[in-house]
This record gives C-alpha cells, sequence and structure tokens, in this order.
C-alpha cells in the first residue's frame, strides 16, 4: 500500500513570543520540525510532502531536509491562509499513486512509530482515522453569557491530535468538495477546525477515532516547548 505523510510546517512564533517560527524553535539542539520528519522517515511511510510558509521553501530544503539527510521529503510546497489551505496545497502535491495520505503537524515532535503503525492498520477497513486520546479532566460546553450550558460525559469526549488518516480518494474528494463549497461554508458561521471536520461535512464516511499517545503534544506556546524538552529527557 503505497503511503504519504503530508507533515505542515507553516505556523508562526507569535503564541511562542518570538520572531523564530515555531517549527524551527530547536528541541534537543535540532528544529522541532525535524523529530516528526525523522519519525516519517524511519517509518514505512514512503514518501513525505512538506508545506511551508510561502517564502520558506528553500529555507526548509537546505537548512533541514538536506543538512539532516531526509531523503524521503520528495516535495515541498507553500502553504495558504489558513490550516485547511495549505492542507490542500499538501494533498494536491501528493503523487497520484498514493493511497492513504497521513497529515500531521509538524509541531507534534512525538509522534511514534507504534502510532503510525497503529493508524495504518485501522485505516486500511475505515478509510478515516484520526489520533487522539480521550480527555482526563471533565468538560463543560459554555454558552454564550459564562455560564454552563451541559457537561458531556467524559467517556464520549476526546483530545484530537494528529496524524489524521484518511484513503487518498477519500481526502482528495472531500478537499475538492470544500474548494467548491467554501465561500457558502464560511457564510454559514462554519469555523474549519481539522481535516476530519471536513470529511465529516462533505463526505457520508464515517471518521474513527484511534488512540495516539498523551505525550503526542502540539507545540505551541512557550510553556509547551519547556515541557517537551523535559518530555524528551524522560522519553529517552
Amino acid at each position: 500500500m503505497k503511503t504519504t505523510a503530508v507533515v505542515l510546517a507553516g505556523g508562526s512564533g507569535r503564541r511562542m513570543h518570538t520572531d523564530v517560527p515555531k517549527q524551527y524553535l530547536k528541541l534537543n539542539g535540532v528544529p522541532l520540525l525535524y523529530h516528526s520528519l525523522k519519525t516519517f522517515e524511519d517509518s514505512f511511510i514512503d514518501e513525505i510532502v512538506l508545506v511551508t510558509a510561502a517564502g520558506e521553501e528553500a529555507y526548509c530544503r537546505e537548512e533541514i531536509v538536506e543538512r539532516y539527510g531526509l531523503k524521503k521529503v520528495s516535495r515541498i510546497v507553500p502553504g495558504g491562509r489558513e490550516r485547511y489551505h495549505s492542507v490542500m496545497q499538501g494533498v494536491k502535491a501528493v503523487r497520484a499513486d498514493a493511497e492513504v495520505i497521513f497529515i500531521h503537524d509538524g509541531a507534534r515532535p512525538f509522534v511514534t512509530q507504534e502510532i503510525l503503525e497503529r493508524v495504518l492498520a485501522e485505516v486500511q477497513d475505515k478509510k478515516a482515522c484520526v489520533v487522539g486520546m480521550p480527555v482526563k479532566d471533565t468538560i463543560k460546553i459554555a454558552a454564550a453569557d459564562g455560564s454552563v450550558e451541559a457537561t458531556p460525559g467524559r467517556a464520549k469526549v476526546w483530545q484530537v491530535q494528529t496524524p489524521q488518516v484518511f484513503a487518498a480518494e477519500l481526502i482528495r474528494r472531500a478537499y475538492g468538495r470544500l474548494e467548491a463549497e467554501e465561500e457558502s461554508l464560511l457564510a454559514q458561521g462554519v469555523e474549519i477546525t481539522d481535516d476530519a471536520m471536513i470529511v465529516e461535512l462533505l463526505t457520508e464516511q464515517k471518521v474513527y477515532l484511534v488512540p495516539g499517545s498523551y505525550e503526542n503534544i502540539k507545540i505551541t506556546t512557550p510553556e509547551d516547548l519547556s515541557y517537551a524538552a523535559w518530555l524528551y529527557q524522560e522519553m529517552k
């Protein structure tokens, strides 16, 4: 089965309070982005499409892909305004013979081979799978005035991670429909937050949850990076 990973590296340093985009900040002496790319490089994945912020393609090629000898990164393409625009560009760049597409945030450095193998086993039958974990805390749904509107049962609530993994034909079709219907969806107030949501909205396909890891965190704030540095040493 031909598999391709679309890895997103178009973030900014705004919430990190730095001028350096977060994916280039160092974790254990190498760029944050390198850690997730290396996991895919060492896995069964056949090809990696790297999506960067516009204008950063050459930097990523020279300072990450070539410097660290990442042979599976076959294409580096510029992303778009929103995350889903970047994914759309990445999916368009995937070769036609790909059968399964993994979509992963480059700012999640602790994705593992075990997670990749687990979700691959599931997606072959289920066509659409997202990695995540059950929440540990009680969740409250807030009303507009700040009061509690509802308290969903924890057994039904998961925090979603990446990779999100789909049959290639399915995710291509979903993003094709999004491209055609984006203006209408935005006019209805639809907030598009992840790839699974696009499949849920625009196809009849169910999306299935696959256990990931509580360590599969996304680096967004300085506190996240400090925790990641500690976690890296603990995992070693």
